[in-house]
């Protein structure tokens, strides 16, 4: 059956590749991003551009409203859109902290806040949260995004058992290693938040790893997280979490299974750290 989908995060990557899929299998998507002039493609393939920043309440009551006044209903929320800074967390900025926080919780939560009622006049509805496996294990230096995916993995199971009675259910795609920008953005931004710091020997090498790694071929094609979420959307039965792409598995059965002591000692030598000397 041909749903109505709000999908945000959709002006490149995951989010767009993600778009494109629905709209192809014959969903009705409005595609929700900040960068309008990035989304005009899409409207050869019968997608509906609509610009929302998720940090602006105004901005995503207005296209909640713009979808119901266009379709009446809103089938699946897509909530994509993220951010990521990567750093030790006494070199990040209390405001780069509280972006990171504010994109990828404080705005899927609102934005689930203003499409709920809807769904629940339906009785029905599919809320999807893009999460990671950084919501389940950790890395040095990425401990305020990990902040954020802990939390988009708690809210979300709370609202999957909240909603349910109403017929709502709630999935999330947890990627493992997916070969976008994210990763060279992510290295880029810890080699300048380290720079000139006490962590700089030590984070320097996490920076190149992640540059390299995001540049290389051995990591998942963005496509695979797109077709989780279409697998989700067109699911009788979503499931609750869709755990995809290169180490998404394994990291996570390692962390379990390894004592704290040893996971760390293990992402040290991962990472290569090694700490200067630093007085400052």
């Amino acid at each position: 059956m041909k749903k109505v989908i709000l999908l945000t995060g959709a002006s490149s990557g995951i989010g767009r590749d993600a778009a494109l899929l629905l709209a192809a299998q014959g969903h009705r998507v409005y595609a929700a991003a900040r960068r309008m002039e990035l989304m005009e493609p899409l409207r050869e393939k019968g997608i509906v551009p609509i610009r929302m920043d998720v940090t602006d309440s105004q901005s995503m009551a207005d296209g909640v409203k713009a979808v119901i006044d266009s379709e009446g209903r809103i089938d699946v929320l897509v909530n994509n859109a993220g951010y990521g800074y990567f750093g030790a967390i006494e070199t990040v900025s209390d405001e780069e902290a509280r972006r990171q926080i504010e994109v990828n919780v404080f705005g899927l939560a609102a934005l689930c806040r203003l499409v709920i009622p809807h769904m629940r006049r339906q009785g029905a509805g599919l809320i999807v949260n893009t999460s990671s496996i950084a919501g389940m294990i950790v890395l040095p230096f990425g401990g305020w995004y990990h902040v954020s995916k802990y939390s988009v993995e708690a809210l979300s199971d709370a609202l999957r058992m909240e909603l349910k009675p109403f017929g709502i259910d709630v999935s999330m795609i947890e990627p493992g290693g997916i070969r976008t920008d994210w990763g060279i953005i992510a290295g880029r931004h810890l080699a300048e938040s380290a720079s000139g710091t006490a962590y700089e020997t030590a984070a320097l090498p996490e920076a190149d790893l992640l540059d390299k790694a995001y540049r290389g071929p051995w990591l998942s094609n963005p496509k695979v997280v797109a077709r989780a979420i279409c697998r989700a959307v067109n699911s009788r039965r979503p499931r609750p979490r869709y755990r995809i792409g290169r180490f998404s598995h394994t990291g996570v059965i390692v962390h379990r299974l390894l004592p704290a002591r040893w996971w760390d000692a293990l992402m040290r030598r991962f990472v290569r750290i090694k700490i200067k000397s630093h007085t400052t």
